[in-house]
């Protein structure tokens, strides 16, 4: 009888592990090297867009009157903004490579809030640095369902119910992007960048980015955006430098 109700319990808990396997251990910690603030520098910039924006889809909110009442009757897809100057806002920008293994940074313990309000996702486009506590809140009176799609990190799908209801959540990999969606409302759509370094910015609505506290070297920026995908370029700082950029996207949509 012993050995009969062995093997049941030892295949449930080889299956309970292979669903809820922990999560991927955290980034290499760096070496202990400290970046010098008197010799860092800066990068600033801009990302534009080059000929027609294309135009921004309508949401179709009706089948909840929750979200039809905080949203409005024509809420429009924020995945593209583009100012009439051509200024686009929320473009992850980041140094994807160059940086001295050595360095070690430390983890900020403040979380980073994501909001559902309106039935959209707020901000659209966030970073994080691996191992910072992410923040989801609920400020809707109706069901969401917080369904993240890393690649790298570890998977989840919470429903949060309640006004104000909260959830944290920490990657622990770093990893260019992770897409946020609800599977309630299928436009709501979010994408967190999880860096290793503090060395990334997200545009506002002018355009414009700056990344700050670099170490003089040789560096590839790269900058993202969701439907535009990417363009990087070869940025070289020298001590106490601040260098000037831009990246311009064409009107090719995924």
């Amino acid at each position: 009888m012993t050995l009969r109700l062995i093997a049941p319990v030892t295949l449930v808990l080889a299956l309970a592990a292979a669903c809820g396997s922990p999560a991927p251990p955290a980034p290499p910690a760096g070496g202990g090297k400290t970046v010098d603030a008197s010799t860092a520098g800066t990068i600033t910039g801009k990302v534009l867009f080059k000929g027609t924006p294309p135009t921004r889809e309508t949401f179709k909110m009706g089948t909840d009157t929750v979200c039809l009442q905080n949203g409005g009757p024509n809420p429009q897809s924020d995945a593209i903004l583009v100012a009439a100057d051509g200024a686009i806002q929320n473009v992850f920008v980041y140094v994807k490579d160059g940086i001295d293994p050595a360095y070690t940074f430390d983890v900020p313990a403040t979380p980073v809030t994501l909001d559902q309000k309106g039935c959209i996702y707020t901000p659209r486009v966030i970073g994080v640095r691996a191992g910072q506590p992410i923040e989801v809140v609920n400020s809707d009176a109706t069901l969401h369902n917080v369904h993240a799609l890393p690649k790298a990190n570890q998977e989840f799908n919470h429903p949060q119910s309640k006004v104000a209801e909260k959830m944290t959540k920490v990657f622990t990999v770093p990893e260019v992007m992770v897409r946020f969606k609800c599977d309630v409302h299928g436009w709501m759509s979010a994408y967190v960048g999880v860096m290793a370094n503090p060395y990334f910015a997200v545009t506002g609505a002018d355009g414009s980015f700056e990344i700050k506290g670099l170490p003089p070297g040789t560096y590839t920026v790269e900058a993202w955006q969701e439907k535009l995908g990417t363009q990087s370029t070869k940025i070289t700082i020298a001590e106490h430098q601040t260098q000037t950029t831009s990246f311009v996207f064409e009107p090719t949509v995924k």
